[in-house]
């Protein structure tokens, strides 16, 4: 017995690498892009899609720019609209990752979540943000506020991790908890230690909590902070560990795999860990130290 899902990742360099255009001209040309992508992840067989961290522009984090909170937007939003008609075009599930705009100075760096039939399921609020040399996240995200949620979609239930939280087993485990089968981690990381991280701790997440993860990371340089090499590899990875597919380092490209969710019942048969915790000693973890 199968319950066979195919999922793809997007993964992409910037369209425009020009952040002199105007905001509305690189998020157009942006969303130009991933149109055309989503339609190559129809033509794959794709059911559900996870898109890159806000994925309609540049990684605009190395700066301290105000101007870039002019591309934030409501969730949902214009943006959000025009993916729910793909997503209803295409039959589709989506995950698309966006800089929020809750109010006046209020910014968070979120995805939404939408169902095959193109309805609007929620949104995940980024809940770890870094503030380090070239990742200034905190001048424009506040951290997020509406917890682990998991999302029924028609092919699985989805949760939403969002780079840097991939850093927190705590949330990993709490999507597991509230039952995700298929968690989705769009990130924006380049070449140095990150990239020997990439690799340990998502299928470390996958097997501790016995479900999938399907993480995505854009490609290229992006002018004109050079932060580094954003180094793709894109990835889905089973409870066990085991890798599925991966993306290249360099490429535009739909990483896709077929996720077998009957293998989170059989793994979680043979590794315990939910009968086996011990939330009862846990209690110094969720103190301020």
């Amino acid at each position: 017995m199968t319950r066979l899902v195919r999922v793809g990742l997007i993964q992409a360099s910037d369209a425009a690498n020009d952040p002199a255009l105007p905001i509305a001209t690189i998020q157009k040309m942006a969303l130009d892009k991933h149109v055309a992508m989503i339609a190559e992840a129809a033509g794959k067989g794709v059911q559900i899609l996870g898109l890159q961290e806000i994925f309609n522009g540049p990684y605009f984090c190395p700066s301290q720019d105000a101007r870039w909170y002019d591309a934030a937007e409501p969730i949902p939003g214009p943006t959000t609209e025009v993916m729910q008609e793909l997503a209803r075009q295409y039959q589709m599930a989506l995950v698309v990752p966006l800089y929020e705009r809750e109010k006046a100075g209020v910014y968070y760096n979120s995805a939404a979540v939408l169902d095959a039939d193109g309805s609007y399921l929620g949104k995940y609020r980024k809940q770890h943000i870094p503030h380090t040399s070239g990742f200034w996240e905190k001048y424009f995200f506040k951290p997020g506020n509406m917890g682990y949620p998991v999302f029924q979609t028609r092919f699985a239930k989805v949760g939403v991790y969002i780079c840097y939280d991939r850093h927190f087993p705590e949330g990993a485990r709490a999507l597991g908890l509230n039952g995700a089968e298929i968690v989705f981690n769009p990130s924006a990381t380049v070449a140095g230690l990150s990239q020997y991280l990439w690799k340990l701790e998502q299928p470390a997440h996958a097997v501790a909590n016995g479900y999938f993860v399907a993480a995505s990371n854009r490609v290229g340089t992006e002018k004109p902070w050079n932060l580094g090499r954003f180094y793709g590899s894109s990835y889905v990875v089973d409870p066990r560990g085991n890798f599925l597919s991966v993306g290249s380092e360099d490429k535009d490209e739909i990483v896709v795999a077929d996720c077998d969710l009957e293998m989170i019942e059989e793994v979680r048969r043979v590794w315990q860990f939910y009968r086996d915790r011990r939330p009862e000693t846990y209690g110094d973890l969720t103190e301020l130290k």
